[in-house]
């Protein structure tokens, strides 16, 4: 693509250079640049692209988009956001391939990545041609990317998009974070649906408060940017949502809502109801557990619904899901008890997962959990609290300390749960810990292996070390 035909689509200030300079790629890391690419300088937090212009063209890059004139010889457009212009810049040179594809879009603070796996189950049942986008990673057409963001960066993400065209995917099933919302890496694209799911504490490290969460959240649903919005209206965001946004539909337990579950029950390896949707009732399975997967449920089949599915392929597709990849995951039983794998990393996720495993345990319930480093500090001692709460013993351990002291995070969550009295114990080291807790199992008990879900990595200093919760609970029960 020459630079001329990128700027028909740019907000540009000016231009310097020769516009038939052509580009063979985009790019926003100086390391990872090739011959042939067009470089954005911007200022982040912590660096200024800027100041590695020279380097980017040592490397191979043959322009600029930057936000002031630099003292390089090499093309320039000069715009108000280097960040801001790279999901509009990635759209062209990739040939609007989004435009060719239907996607929906899913947000919200727990629940994204079970909501786009039980999509992508309806739609392969119904025989659609499909792909997903999230935090286990993007699959589509028997092709897999192992996960690196809830939502990739834009010039990933649409090169991901050519190629989900060019291989005959129809729909798209994608996690939408509130930090790509803010950052507006979803500049541009149309979704025939966007999900919200729910807002609750997380981020606040980075949002500062939950008014400002919560906004970032909004932008999913501006003006222009969602066919329609399928809300949770048990949520305090979602009502607000419901009566805001256009064609915006609801979903829920508590409040009125135009999809609805009756006669729930619930079970340790599932659960059954009767869906309402939009005045079609259906007997529903799920073969995932937990009151928060019948929401995550209805959300789908409000969505699928609404996309012209047949409703016999939504329960079909609800009861093909067999599991997702550490949510609230089933993975062994031990000594006649079970061991379960969650993400649950926030209070509200953490509450659920364990109310929800609290209905079935007939013997003790056992919690193991850590908190990340470098994240949000004030959701520790509540994190804490929770447990202690529900759990009749709490292991604290580390989970991605970061650039943190392990110890100063247990110190965090010991304090919410030191004024409860509850026991706990604290073991550093998350194997060892793990197999404290498996060693304590006895005969009707349940294990909750907490925050990291189907990650693969401890983070420690800046160097993800191969970690899978899963794999660790084979290998120590044989």
């Amino acid at each position: 693509m020459k630079i001329s035909e990128l700027l028909k689509y740019l907000e540009y200030k000016s231009f310097y250079g020769d516009a038939e300079t052509q580009i063979t790629g985009l790019c926003a890391d100086s390391e990872k640049i090739s011959e042939g690419d067009l470089f954005f300088c911007y200022k982040g937090k912590d660096h200024d692209s800027h100041d590695f212009a020279r380097d980017a063209e040592k490397r191979g890059a043959v322009a600029l988009v930057c936000e002031r004139k630099l003292d390089c010889p090499l093309p320039q457009i000069i715009v108000n956001s280097g960040r801001g212009s790279i999901a509009t810049a990635a759209r062209a040179f990739f040939g609007f391939a989004d435009k060719k594809l239907k996607l929906i879009g899913v947000t919200g603070t727990n629940g994204k990545t079970t909501t786009t796996f039980m999509l992508e189950s309806i739609f392969k049942t119904a025989g659609k041609s499909v792909g997903v986008i999230g935090t286990l990673g993007i699959s589509y057409a028997e092709k897999f990317v192992s996960p690196e963001l809830t939502t990739p960066d834009p010039i990933f993400l649409h090169s991901i998009f050519a190629d989900m065209v060019n291989c005959g995917v129809g729909y798209v099933f994608m996690e939408v974070s509130a930090h790509a919302l803010y950052f507006n890496k979803i500049a541009g694209l149309h979704y025939e649906v966007g999900i919200f799911t729910n807002c609750t504490q997380d981020h606040l490290d980075f949002f500062g408060n939950m008014h400002d969460y919560a906004e970032s959240k909004k932008l999913m649903f501006r003006e222009g940017r969602c066919g329609y919005a399928v809300v949770n209206t048990d949520d305090a965001l979602g009502r607000e949502l419901l009566s805001g946004v256009k064609n915006a539909v609801g979903y829920g337990l508590k409040n009125p809502a135009d999809v609805f579950a009756v006669d729930v029950r619930e079970k340790i390896d599932g659960s059954d109801f009767v869906i309402n949707l939009f005045d079609e009732l259906y007997d529903i399975h799920l073969n995932v557990p937990a009151l928060h997967n019948v929401y995550n449920a209805m959300g789908a089949a409000a969505c699928a619904k609404i996309l012209k599915i047949e409703t016999d392929d939504i329960a079909k597709g609800l009861k093909n899901l067999k599991t997702v990849a550490g949510r609230l995951e089933h993975v062994a039983k031990y000594n006649g008890a079970d061991i379960f794998v969650d993400f649950a990393h926030t209070p509200d996720g953490l509450e659920k997962s364990l109310q929800s495993l609290k209905k079935f345990c007939r013997g003790k319930l056992y919690c193991l959990f850590g908190c990340g480093g470098n994240r949000d500090k004030s959701k520790r001692p509540i994190m804490g609290g929770i447990v202690a709460k529900y759990a009749d013993l709490c292991i604290v351990t580390s989970d991605n300390p970061r650039y943190e002291d392990p110890y100063d995070i247990i110190s965090d969550i010991e304090a919410g749960i030191k004024p409860t009295g509850r026991r706990y114990v604290t073991v550093t080291e998350r194997e060892t810990a793990t197999e404290y807790a498996i060693n304590l199992l006895e005969k009707d008990d349940i294990l909750l292996v907490a925050g990291k879900g189907g990650e693969y990595y401890q983070e420690i200093m800046g160097i993800k070390h191969s970690y899978n919760d899963n794999a660790v609970i084979k290998k120590i029960i044989g």
